[in-house]
């Protein structure tokens, strides 16, 4: 078998015939997210709680198993029987150095990476590598692992070169690995400036290829993988390599500006979405790939009887964006495989023992707000609208909105500080203290919750997802 390449605006086989990847990532694996798995905070955070609570042993025991049940061969079983043929696969670079003791590679971090590369390849199917939190937090946003609202991968030139390293030791490690469909250096950078953006990928995309000549390079756009705008010619240089868009929808979550029914105007509204993102791209004629998107859904302990309401209107959304991307034979990467229940293809079952111990507390995070993803703030905006108003009438008008603006408007940062980050925080020892007096077996235990058995199956987006990879692959 030989290595898929970008061909044009195609990803192509070893004998040119085009290749569509279609799939999910497994996001909440080895980058953990707070929404995916119901801690608050950041990765870091818990991690350093729950160490305080059981011990450094017990610890690393319950994070080793909860990334050994996460993703196993029932999984990739499951996923190639949907029709499904790759996996984006997000990891955290502390798997593989510490802060303390940088360009020191830890060779565990490989341990469950290449398990789970195995077992996606014995079942024929692709991996795409994302590097979805760099030294210092790349993006600005909970999941870059940094604990603050400022990218400061971009300030300091020591993360940068850090990251420059790990890629090249993960170069050397997968250069002969065909199953692995490329590499995604980084995901959903946010620099401010947009040119410190551009030289780092060049920078890796130079570094990368004197070890590995071989492997597709996917490069997200600036300002969460939406504006390529100042990349400039610097493409022209960069061979075998795609672009990733992330075309999430409003849409498709809570602050939804309206019902969505399909209608004429909002298929308008997805469709200009869309090829905003990729206009910059196909005037060039380059390779688009979607990295991430899709909504999320209700639950019945949160939103009661307007569940299946909520969820039917949400898979409307789902078939749409698909029916844009058909026409355009796009590659993409649904984002989520596996979580709690928000918006997994997969979803841990209430009745574990892992979903069991949390549900007062995951109920107590519901109602504060305090994940970024998909919020709902209606039990809490009172309390934090007075802060708002209060910067309205403070800053003038033309200094409101900072970038990420508009992805972030001025109310979301504040959301951010006051309630993702600020709030959260106190919340991370409450969440380690459910674990202390633990035996190793009960940690075992909480850690299979996330086993493949004991996941329901969101049977209307699997459906969905299934019927339209059929669809293009038979195309």
């Amino acid at each position: 078998m030989a290595y898929l390449k970008v061909s044009g605006t195609k990803i192509v086989d070893q004998n040119g015939k085009e290749v569509i990847l279609r799939g999910a990532g497994i996001g909440g694996w080895m980058n953990m997210e707070n929404f995916i798995s119901g801690y608050p905070g950041c990765e870091f955070q818990i991690r350093a709680a729950l160490a305080d609570v059981v011990g450094k042993e017990k610890s690393e025991f319950f994070f080793d198993k909860f990334l050994e049940y996460f993703f196993q061969d029932a999984d990739a079983a499951f996923f190639k029987s949907l029709g499904l043929n790759c996996i984006r696969i997000p990891f955290n670079y502390r798997h593989f150095e510490d802060d303390m003791n940088p360009r020191v590679l830890k060779p565990e971090g490989f341990k469950h990476l290449d398990r789970v590369i195995d077992l996606c390849s014995k079942h024929g199917i692709y991996t795409i590598l994302d590097l979805h939190t760099a030294p210092g937090g790349q993006n600005t946003d909970w999941h870059s692992d940094a604990g603050t609202h400022i990218a400061n991968f971009w300030n300091h030139k020591d993360f940068q070169d850090r990251t420059v390293w790990l890629w090249e030791e993960l170069a050397k490690h997968y250069i002969g690995n065909t199953w692995i469909a490329g590499y995604n250096p980084l995901n959903e950078p946010t620099d401010p400036y947009h040119t410190r953006v551009v030289d780092f990928y060049d920078r890796i995309y130079q570094a990368i290829r004197r070890i590995d000549p071989h492997h597709a390079l996917f490069f997200d756009g600036n300002t969460f993988a939406s504006d390529f705008s100042h990349f400039g010619d610097v493409y022209k240089r960069w061979e075998n390599s795609a672009y990733s868009i992330h075309d999430y929808t409003l849409f498709g979550f809570p602050s939804s500006p309206e019902q969505y029914v399909g209608n004429e105007t909002q298929l308008h509204r997805l469709r200009r979405s869309y090829e905003k993102k990729r206009e910059w791209l196909d005037e060039r004629g380059l390779c688009v790939w979607n990295g991430e998107w899709g909504p999320v859904y209700a639950r019945k302990e949160y939103e009661g009887e307007r569940t299946d309401l909520i969820n039917e209107e949400r898979y409307k959304v789902l078939k749409d964006q698909l029916g844009i991307y058909n026409k355009d034979r796009l590659s993409w990467s649904i984002w989520l495989y596996k979580d709690i229940g928000f918006q997994g293809m997969v979803y841990v079952s209430r009745s574990t023992p892992y979903m069991t111990l949390f549900k007062d507390f995951l109920a107590q995070k519901h109602r504060l707000a305090i994940d970024a993803w998909g919020a709902d703030d209606s039990q809490v905006r009172h309390i934090y609208q007075p802060l708002i108003d209060h910067v309205l009438r403070e800053v003038p008008p033309e200094h409101q909105n900072l970038y990420p603006f508009p992805v972030w408007k001025l109310s979301d940062r504040v959301g951010r500080l006051s309630r993702n980050i600020l709030v959260s925080e106190f919340l991370v020892k409450p969440w380690a203290e459910h674990f202390r007096g633990k035996s190793e077996k009960d940690l075992e235990d909480i850690a299979k919750s996330f086993a493949f058995e004991n996941c329901l199956h969101r049977e209307g987006l699997n459906k969905i997802l299934t019927d339209n990879a059929s669809l293009v692959a038979e195309s």
